[in-house]
């Protein structure tokens, strides 16, 4: 009998672990991209330690509740290449196309650099990875990274800035004070070269208003000590090509690079996080929200309640109605790296540990909800079969060992009877 019960427990046990490793949760990291398409929030790549380069992608679903303790995340097509610094967008055209654009590509799991293409094109409908052919490309953009590119309701990708670090940490790296258009309509590449007077620029955020008007917030120079002053904020109109510098005053924030930055229903930049350097390391990671009115050009610091999100830098962060959502990054100047999320609710300036659906609505142009097309069942369906093997495997296992405990117990109570047998009691 005894063997029956370890073996019971054997079951158990690895019935739990089962299901344990049956769950979809991405490892921490940081340097990833990230887009919003319709209900989905997705991730690209990303650096997992200080060796090791990843070409994951997974997204968050937002079609429905969750608490940030439990997201639901699934996974996606990986990409051709490990990823870090590049950024991303969604199309304007169809608002399912994702354009991945620069960075450091890397051979998969290995700090070797890759020189294949800068631009590839994911199909958030089919999950399909290409590179697309580019007419007129610049090949001194082969090795941009740490720079923030924004798409125009026209189809025009903005680039702007950035540095080639190349295929070495730690060489020299030339950093860039150039706008850099994709057409993706044509698939046509233009870069303009700006006058001195428009500023070098890396790890910066940029964040496009309705009227066209691109706004860059922070970063830094050619180097890591070269922090841009938080209240110069450097503007690029996209109608007319052409360059300004708007003064903000308000509240003194101080500056930083590699920090997030969403717009808002009301007109509003939100920025989180970031860091200071010392040398070419991180000295101090920022906790702090910042908001900035596009209107009156002015700083404030809201009064936020809730338990707030760590000190965050190489993060992402995303719009969705009236949630902002910032995801992994590192917490703190030795590196440390995140796989949680952390979500503020912007109508209040609430730190919420539940994600609910909200009511209203954001203004950015993007699908609305995939969630229900046969694309999203199937990966729905696929991410939560393992779990559903692992619980019917698990039940019907523990019910055939309580089936022989339940004979090999009746077996050894049988107590015989004049006119009966112990085949009769079994039976």
């Amino acid at each position: 009998m005894k063997s029956l019960y370890y073996i019971l427990f054997f079951v158990i046990f690895n019935s739990v672990y089962f299901l344990v490793i049956c769950q979809n949760v991405p490892s921490p990291r940081r340097e990833q991209s990230s887009t919003l398409v319709g209900t989905r929030l997705y991730f690209f790549g990303g650096s997992i330690s200080s060796t090791i380069i990843v070409n994951e992608v997974w997204y968050l679903d937002l079609s429905s509740s969750f608490n940030i303790s439990t997201p639901p995340w699934h996974s996606d097509a990986a990409m051709p290449v490990g990823d870090i610094f590049g950024t991303s967008c969604l199309s304007s055209i169809d608002n399912s196309t994702v354009f991945l654009i620069g960075g450091r590509m890397r051979i998969v799991n290995t700090r070797n650099f890759s020189y294949t293409s800068s631009v590839y094109k994911f199909d958030s409908k089919t999950s399909l990875w290409t590179a697309p052919t580019i007419n007129n490309f610049n090949y001194s953009f082969q090795a941009r990274n740490e720079m923030q590119a924004v798409i125009d309701n026209y189809g025009k990708i903005f680039v702007f800035g950035g540095n080639n670090q190349g295929n070495d940490d730690n060489i020299t790296s030339t950093a860039y004070n150039d706008m850099s258009i994709l057409d993706i309509t044509t698939m046509f590449w233009s870069t303009q070269t700006q006058s001195q007077s428009v500023l070098i620029n890396v790890d910066y955020t940029a964040t496009l208003l309705p009227s066209g008007i691109i706004v860059y917030i922070g970063g830094r120079g050619s180097n890591t000590a070269n922090l841009n002053d938080m209240s110069q904020i450097p503007i690029f109109d996209t109608k007319s090509y052409t360059w300004s510098t708007k003064s903000a005053s308000g509240s003194i924030i101080a500056s930083r690079a590699d920090h997030s930055a969403v717009l808002t229903q009301d007109g509003n930049i939100i920025i989180y996080g970031g860091s200071t350097f010392n040398s070419s390391q991180i000295s101090y990671v920022f906790s702090d929200i910042a908001v900035l009115n596009t209107t009156s050009w002015e700083w404030f610091l809201p009064s936020v309640s809730g338990t707030s999100a760590p000190p965050l830098s190489h993060h992402s962060a995303a719009l969705y109605k009236n949630y902002m959502i910032l995801a992994f990054g590192a917490t703190s100047a030795t590196n440390l790296y995140t796989n949680k999320i952390y979500i503020l609710d912007t109508q209040n300036y609430t730190w919420v540990t539940t994600f609910n659906i909200p009511a209203t609505t954001n203004p950015a142009k993007q699908t609305q909800s995939n969630g229900n097309s046969s694309t999203d069942q199937a990966k729905n369906s696929s991410s939560n079969l393992y779990i559903g093997v692992g619980i019917g495997v698990g039940v019907v296992i523990l019910a055939v060992i309580g089936f022989i405990i339940y004979k090999n117990r009746h077996k050894e109570e049988f107590i015989a009877t004049p006119g009966t047998s112990k085949d009769d009691c079994i039976r």
